[in-house]
């Protein structure tokens, strides 16, 4: 059996497949390389710079698509399965650093830290500018009540935050969480967090950010697009929302320097997962998981 290891993933996931006696290559083929390549391999493992599209898969001859990771919206996966290939996936595993990410961003936007850090290195004390808010006393909105959004009202509970919450499915919670509709928590969020999939339209558009308090902040360590990028910046300069928290874009890299720049935003590149607690436990599970549908 050969593997493309097309993405990285950790050391241990590398040597779980070594030590079963897999060939791997490991290796980033771009799109026009890949079409050539992936011909001779069984399996395919993929983070979220790769995508796995139906003129990829129609040219393989794959047996498994393994995503080291969450969403699977970079794969045609319901093509991929039609075709008889296998595709895997990693929920849960960087669910706990995503979501410490998410209060990274709820900080930085309630205390200064971006602005208070880069004009203390200019040598400036702007201490009385920098008055800000607690976090405890007020109310996170959940988007999507998934893996992450749980672990999410854990840690804001443990703040002393309060939290309403709005999924698609009815979801039973032992947490004290309520759950209202999306227009609901929109009205209600001090902070508002998203965790909903890639979508084809934008999930918050610009009438929700209207909708939502001019006080309010709102955090996307979710995926890119679904805020339209263009919308959130109308709603912080006319002053709809109070700042945002943004760790996913469009595009990526992003060329969006309006975004990156505003004084409102709290920017990082895409680094939810991006711990090594969280990289060790994907590299482990995708290399099990893939042990398993090539064995059995």
């Amino acid at each position: 059996m050969k593997i493309l290891v097309n993405d990285n993933i950790s050391d241990k996931g590398i040597e779980i497949l070594e030590d079963q006696g897999y060939e791997l290559t490991q290796h980033h083929y771009e799109k026009d390389e890949l079409m050539d390549v992936l011909p001779d391999y069984d399996a395919i493992i993929i983070r979220s710079a790769t995508k796995v599209r139906e003129d990829l898969i129609d040219k393989s001859n794959l047996k498994v698509i393994a995503r080291a990771g969450t969403g699977i919206d970079n794969i045609d996966h319901e093509y991929a399965r039609s075709k008889g290939i296998q595709v895997l996936n990693t929920p849960g595993a960087n669910s706990a650093s995503v979501s410490e990410l998410v209060f990274a961003h709820m900080f930085a936007l309630a205390r200064y830290i971006p602005q208070a850090n880069i004009t203390m290195r200019k040598g400036e004390w702007n201490k009385k500018q920098y008055r800000g808010i607690e976090l405890a006393g007020k109310t996170l909105g959940i988007m999507g009540f998934g893996k992450i959004g749980e672990i999410t009202a854990k840690m804001a509970l443990g703040f002393g935050m309060n939290v309403v919450a709005y999924d698609i499915a009815d979801i039973d919670t032992d947490l004290d969480v309520e759950f209202k509709s999306k227009e609901e928590v929109l009205k209600e969020s001090d902070f508002l967090t998203l965790h909903v999939p890639s979508m084809d339209e934008p999930f918050i558009t610009a009438e929700d950010m209207k909708t939502m308090k001019n006080s309010a902040y709102l955090v996307n360590c979710a995926r890119g697009g679904v805020v339209d990028e263009d919308d959130l910046l109308a709603a912080l300069d006319n002053g709809d929302i109070a700042g945002a928290g943004v760790d996913v874009y469009v595009d990526e890299p992003t060329d969006n320097e309006d975004l990156v720049n505003h004084k409102k935003v709290s920017v990082t590149p895409h680094i939810g997962a991006a711990t090594y607690e969280a990289q060790d436990r994907v590299g482990i599970q995708i290399a099990e998981k893939l042990i398993d549908a090539l064995e059995n």
